[in-house]
């Protein structure tokens, strides 16, 4: 997969995704579908979802030009990502449409990331360093590793679409990453897929961004977070290599610990770990004074920063790549312990 072909499919994407989006708010507003306020949400007015359509519609009209341009892209692997892909962007459609039960969506996932296993995507081995063969043949574990992992990212993009252009430009920073990283490893196979995530989702973020015209929903967050997951299985499947897993884990660095804090807090309080609330990282960011469009600016800033640190390890420059991590991570405990982000249930609340 050469550069221009990676560029190709970002450009394609991106222009695709600023046609489209216009497109399905409209459709959106004809078909009721609206967001309402409610307990997680910051808007205070309606605003169209299902934008998810348009990226996964410029995503596909992407990889057809750089099939077209190179002579074909018939991929099993790819076409089982795509595949999977469509079957979740119908979940989110339903459930932004006519809501599903939080064991509906999770249902959908498990189904999802079974397609993955069905075209063969999945985690066969990982790098032992400890092992004189280098590596740890996962047998029968690769399986449920696999599900695991599609199920855990695509729930982390999912609570990260909290505020205006958040889970987007996270998107699209993470899926830059993975085309980088992906170079530098030598896994060329997820590189036009994650090159038109990133362009789709810049398309979109150009609507997104606050004040929103319009919403990913679940039909874009699950989507997205269900192809950055599987492009980084793709990229172990050729290597037994786990940076192309550690990649992601990196640049969703800032989500997962979101995830995982929120996931401890309402087990600890007795609560579903599914209920939603207002004491995720971008609540309390808010809370504390910062502005939508600041919280926003400050998570994507710690999101680069920690994608620039996941590119130094793919260039296998551990000791640059642990520098910048102990920077960012003790610059952002020092911030947020000032700010008080870290007590327990949060100094600041936001109300409702």
């Amino acid at each position: 997969m050469s550069l221009n072909m990676a560029w190709l499919a970002f450009g394609v994407a991106l222009a695709g995704s600023l046609v489209l989006t216009p497109l399905v708010r409209r459709f959106a507003l004809r078909a009721g579908a609206l967001d309402q306020p409610g307990v997680r949400s910051v808007h205070t007015r309606p605003v169209p979802s299902l934008g998810g359509i348009a990226i996964f519609l410029a995503v596909l009209v992407a990889l057809a030009a750089v099939g077209l341009r190179s002579g074909g892209w018939y991929n099993p692997h790819l076409l089982g990502i795509l595949a999977g892909g469509a079957l979740i962007t119908a979940v989110g459609i339903w459930d932004d449409v006519a809501g599903l039960p939080a064991w509906g969506k999770f249902l959908g996932q498990l189904v999802a990331a079974g397609v993955l296993l069905a075209f063969g995507v999945q985690i066969h081995f990982l790098t032992d360093p400890w092992s004189p063969q280098g590596m740890i043949a996962l047998g029968s574990w690769g399986a449920p590793l696999t599900i695991f992992w599609v199920v855990a990212v695509v729930n982390t993009v999912n609570l990260a679409d909290g505020l205006d252009g958040l889970a987007a430009g996270i998107g699209v920073i993470a899926a830059l990453t993975q085309v980088v990283a992906a170079f530098y490893i030598g896994e060329s196979e997820p590189i036009p897929l994650m090159a038109a995530m990133g362009g789709a989702a810049l398309g979109f973020l150009r609507y997104n961004f606050h004040p929103a015209r319009i919403f990913m929903g679940d039909t874009g967050s699950l989507f997205l977070g269900f192809t950055l997951a599987a492009a980084a299985v793709d990229g172990t499947v050729k290597s037994p290599t786990t940076i192309a897993l550690v990649v992601p884990i990196l640049v969703l660095g800032l989500p997962i610990f979101d995830t995982t804090f929120a996931l401890f807090r309402r087990l600890r309080r007795g609560q579903p770990f599914y209920r939603p609330d207002r004491e995720h990282l971008h609540h309390r960011l808010l809370a504390a004074g910062l502005s939508q469009r600041q919280a926003v600016l400050l998570m994507y800033l710690v999101t680069a920063g920690l994608g620039v640190a996941a590119i130094l390890l793919a260039r296998n420059e551990v000791w640059a790549a642990t520098v910048l991590l102990v920077v960012i991570l003790g610059g952002g405990l020092l911030a947020a312990g000032r700010r008080g982000l870290l007590a327990a249930g949060g100094r600041h609340r936001l109300g409702g």
